[in-house]
């Protein structure tokens, strides 16, 4: 019975969009890949777009500036600025368009929930990108967009196999076309100066329905636009403000030394406001959390092999005890 309610209220499979973006559109640090190719006639048309969006002149000699410093700049140098930016806590606000385009065209950035960790946990990840340094980078035919463009599709991907997993345990089934092996191939065989022009996903995804087909699709379909998702995200937020700050007042990361309960709650309630923050950042740290204390939760209820072998869910991983920031000294009532 519960089984014939459930397929009764719907189907068990989903068809996703996700990964449209990595696939499709082009990173910005692709405009780099055109420079260095001396195809600075392909980057006309997506630097005039910045340009109309942002209404400043100063536009096209900025983002020029900023390809070509990447162009210039080793991966092994990249990472050293990345460090010394952690380090010392500099973080820029990617605002609009043009913000997010400039701060793209680097070999590396620091992530949305880099701002909340602590300055212990920032200089230990610095010094963790220093030795990495010293390691191999990208091949000697590897250039800059190209290493950004793989490494986006990579964590999009991964983000969608742990979002398949939550959702397999509710017995539901997510499917995405477009990170099938033979659709990112096909994708990957488009040429850069094409996938760079403003509209470019919306065109291609109408050239592909044509020819199976569907001609009647309405105007404007297809276009490009991070309002929907971020309303989407912004509503969210302000109505589980209150269950989110109560998430983090006794918080498994500040425990670990990651984050400072107070500042994170100060951030929830300032995003719930509508303030600017990166949202994706905060995301983060929220799915993070819920993750420590699944694994808690989970620990010596679950096989972990025979004795022989180490645990699954190790016993000492983390000890639940008073956060930091929680407003009280640990040890004392």
């Amino acid at each position: 019975a519960r089984h014939r309610a459930r397929l009764a209220s719907g189907s068990a499979d989903h068809f996703t969009g996700y990964g449209a973006r990595q696939v499709l559109d082009a990173h910005p640090a692709r405009l780099t890949d055109l420079l260095m190719d001396r195809r600075r006639r392909s980057m006309v048309r997506p630097v005039a777009a910045l340009t109309k969006a942002d209404g400043s002149l100063t536009v096209p000699a900025r983002v020029y500036g900023a390809a070509r410093k990447l162009a210039r700049t080793p991966y092994r140098a990249g990472l050293d600025g990345l460090a010394e930016l952690l380090l010392h806590r500099r973080f820029e606000d990617a605002g609009g368009a043009v913000g997010a385009s400039l701060a793209a065209l680097t070999w590396a950035r620091p992530g949305p929930a880099a701002r909340w960790l602590t300055g212990e946990a920032l200089a230990e990840v610095s010094v963790r990108l220093g030795v990495g340094a010293t390691r191999p980078g990208p091949g000697p035919g590897q250039r800059p967009g190209e290493f950004r463009a793989r490494a986006a599709l990579a964590r999009q991907a991964a983000d969608l196999r742990i979002l398949e997993q939550a959702a397999e345990v509710r017995f539901q089934r997510l499917h995405a076309p477009f990170l099938d092996n033979q659709v990112v191939r096909a994708c990957r065989a488009l040429p850069e100066a094409l996938r760079v022009q403003p509209g470019a996903r919306a065109d291609i995804l109408r050239t592909v329905l044509e020819g199976a087909g569907v001609t009647d699709l309405p105007a404007g379909w297809g276009a490009t636009s991070h309002a929907t998702s971020a309303a989407a995200a912004r509503t969210g937020l302000r109505v589980a403000a209150d269950e989110l700050i109560a998430l983090f007042d006794t918080p498994l990361l500040a425990q670990t030394g990651l984050v400072e309960a107070r500042v994170v709650r100060k951030a929830l309630r300032a995003a719930a406001d509508g303030e600017a923050l990166p949202l994706d950042g905060l995301a983060d740290l929220v799915s993070l959390e819920l993750w420590l204390r699944r694994l808690l939760a989970r620990r010596g209820t679950c096989w972990t092999g025979t004795p022989a072998r180490a645990r699954a869910v190790p016993s000492g991983s983390v000890t639940p005890e008073r956060a930091l920031g929680s407003g009280s000294v640990p040890g004392l009532p």
